[in-house]
């Protein structure tokens, strides 16, 4: 049994970095960048109103206005802006030469004879400068980015309509046991609903992953190696719940020998997630999770999502808060470093969810994220300031 930060640098240290591709940027949600993003023009491209207003001169303020012409965006102007002349101008629209400010038009009096005058108590530029914000050959997004949506704008306006980034790992998704059956059907005695599989699909869902659900096997050495075999042809990376402990129907790590894995991690001093093996074979990888629920959760949550980003160049930093403790939390068994399901109360405090043990799906359902309680820690103090890793 390692502990939990040497199991951690094992599996990224394992990753191998995927190739790399094009994609349209209407498909590069949640991608990761594969190349800097870098401007091939100035933002804004000229001098541009603000508002919509009057643009002049400063010299003129106190002075009547003649108006040349109206400037409407996305057009040029046609006239220059002398003395004691101004432009009705929209926002965004490209500033006159010889204009130094833009009135706005509610501090604008309307004369006759296409005349105004600035009724205002302070004068101000209202113009956004060229280039102010981004410059010919700024870099706008690093490779290794998560993009996010306001990333696809910024790709947008640097022209990327396409934008290199790495693949997506494909992810085959197997839970073993005789137990279990899939949720549509009743289960009978002895038998419970396959919910481990479904949950893993979507988590690497959320890593923008390719995860095929590949099925339950059975408690038999022969099915399980078939299983997993079936799984390797077509993907990258297979995740297993349950199989992984010391039973006597526990054939995982003996089927990741036969199909030459070297396991890397066997077991970590965590809770919960001690039963947790992590075997490599050139570019595949296996994680064999624990069959509880709470416990295949997390360990996604804590190796196996940063291992995916790694394989697509991402770093994975998971925000982390600290808050006070709500009451005091008291433990048992301290041997392992364990991860506590936790939600945010109304007084902005941390308080543990009630939690039955690693088989109690439900309780993670207003979980905000998990606190970390240190190897030999039995008690945390109320209003002691956690550490909170958000999920």
């Amino acid at each position: 049994m390692i502990q939990f930060e040497e199991a951690y640098k094992i599996v990224l240290n394992s990753a191998v970095t995927l190739e790399k591709e094009k994609v349209n940027i209407f498909n590069s949600l949640g991608k990761v960048i594969a190349e800097d993003i870098i401007s091939d023009i100035n933002m804004p491209p000229f001098n541009k109103s603000a508002m919509d207003g009057y643009a002049c001169r400063k010299a003129d303020v106190k002075n009547v206005l003649e108006v040349l012409e109206i400037i409407p965006a996305g057009k040029a102007p046609k006239k220059i802006i002398g003395v004691n002349q101004c432009s009705k101008i929209m926002t965004g629209a490209m500033l006159p030469e010889g204009a130094d400010c833009v009135h706005m038009v509610e501090e604008v009096e309307v004369l006759e004879n296409s005349k105004i005058r600035f009724k205002g108590e302070y004068i101000k530029e209202n113009i956004a400068k060229k280039a102010e914000d981004i410059k010919i050959g700024d870099r706008l997004l690093n490779t290794g980015k998560i993009i996010k949506p306001q990333d696809i704008a910024v790709l947008a306006t640097a022209g990327y309509y396409e934008v290199e980034v790495y693949k997506m790992p494909k992810i085959g998704i197997i839970s073993t046991g005789d137990e279990l059956v899939e949720p549509y059907v009743n289960p009978g005695i002895s038998k419970i609903r396959n919910s481990n599989s479904y949950q893993l699909y979507s988590q690497v869902l959320t890593t923008c992953a390719l995860p095929e659900y590949v099925g339950i096997a059975p408690d038999t050495e022969k099915a399980t190696f078939e299983f997993i075999e079936k799984a390797l042809k077509t993907n990258d990376i297979v995740i297993l719940s349950g199989g992984v402990s010391m039973g006597d129907f526990d054939y995982v790590p003996d089927v990741m020998k036969k199909l030459d894995f070297e396991i890397l991690i066997s077991s970590i001093a965590i809770q919960p997630g001690k039963p947790t093996v992590f075997a490599k074979n050139g570019n595949k990888f296996i994680f064999g999770l624990p069959g509880n629920p709470v416990s295949s959760f997390t360990l996604f949550e804590l190796l196996v999502r940063p291992f995916i980003y790694k394989l697509m160049n991402a770093e994975f930093n998971p925000i982390t808060i600290k808050m006070p403790l709500a009451s005091t939390f008291y433990r048992k068994r301290t041997e392992r470093l364990a991860w506590v399901p936790v939600k945010i109360n109304q007084n902005y405090e941390i308080e543990p969810v009630e939690y039955h043990g690693s088989a109690h799906i439900n309780s993670l359902t207003d979980v905000y994220g998990l606190m970390p309680v240190e190897i030999g820690v039995s008690e945390v103090k109320k209003g002691s300031l956690v550490y909170v890793r958000q999920i």
